[in-house]
């Protein structure tokens, strides 16, 4: 029989295999902390401090839920918790796995929010291209629609990364893996033009390797970003609550409404599933009725 290891024990080798084994971005693994911090909590209540075995995770589900989580916080949280157990379990530190029995709450499929072609063109043209702020601003709004790119992954993009000529950015994503995006041309004027007027002048002669970078010298973070595009989402009169990620469903939209394959789209997003690009099928539905609604001759 392993030895049953304790719970914060289990938690660093899991979090160490994580960031080490699997390369994941210090989001997830921030994620993937709180989760277990919380878990952990419980654990020293419940437990002494041991790993929870089926009936203590029950009562933490529960207990998740009359903490007023919704289901698609527990269901990532069970996700976290099935991946620690999953791990333990190859590892040969545990026998066997009592999360393998929780049940997943029923998510509802929401329609992802995504803007339409003219709210589009009015977002990129409302940051100020007087300024280098500015430039910035719409180069990393327009290559955003353009590549639909996570914000992460924008943010963290390196000079390196473009090939104006080709049309073309490299990008790494979740788990460390490349893969590569075209842009449009409108997408590479305003990189031109920022990389001309906007950059040098936000750097005044110091070096950094990054691509979208502030007044001090350092890379945009995304959370800088984010504010921004929630502003200028808000001059534009868009809906409340603009962020990177409704740019990143646009792309994806319009590519599906200008007839890419879900397969395209996914290489694009750099989804592993396909299952997960899956989600943009209802562009495929509409287009299915209005093709039906325009060539039936008894439509």
């Amino acid at each position: 029989m392993p030895l049953t290891p304790s719970f914060s024990a289990a938690r660093e080798a899991f979090l160490d295999f994580c960031r080490i084994e699997k390369g994941l971005s210090s989001n997830s693994l921030l994620a993937y902390d709180r989760d277990l911090l919380r878990l952990e909590a419980f654990s020293n209540l419940a437990c002494d401090g041991r790993l929870p075995e089926s009936a203590h995770l029950l009562r933490y589900l529960d207990q998740l839920y009359r903490d007023g989580l919704g289901a698609r916080s527990i269901a990532r949280h069970l996700s976290t918790i099935r991946n620690l157990y999953s791990y333990l379990l190859r590892e040969g530190r545990i026998a066997e796995d009592p999360a393998s029995a929780l049940p997943t709450p029923r998510q509802p499929r929401k329609i992802p929010r995504y803007l339409n072609s003219s709210q589009i063109d009015t977002l990129v043209a409302r940051p100020d291209a007087s300024k280098p702020n500015g430039l910035r601003d719409r180069a990393m709004v327009s290559l955003l629609y353009a590549s639909g790119l996570r914000v992460s992954e924008l943010c963290r993009l390196e000079i390196s990364s473009l090939n104006l000529e080709m049309g073309l950015v490299r990008v790494t994503g979740k788990g460390n893996k490349e893969r590569l995006v075209p842009m449009g041309t409108e997408a590479i004027q305003d990189l031109r033009r920022y990389l001309q007027d906007a950059r040098p002048a936000l750097l005044k002669g110091r070096a950094t390797r990054f691509l979208f970078v502030t007044t001090r010298g350092g890379a945009l973070t995304r959370q800088a970003f984010w504010k921004s595009l929630r502003g200028y989402g808000r001059q534009s009169g868009i809906f409340e609550g603009l962020s990177p990620h409704v740019l990143r469903h646009t792309f994806a939209t319009h590519l599906l409404e200008g007839g890419a394959d879900l397969r395209s789209l996914q290489t694009m997003l750099g989804h592993a599933d396909i299952s997960t690009t899956q989600i943009y099928t209802h562009v495929a539905r509409t287009r299915l009725r209005a093709a039906f609604d325009s060539h039936h001759p008894r439509a």
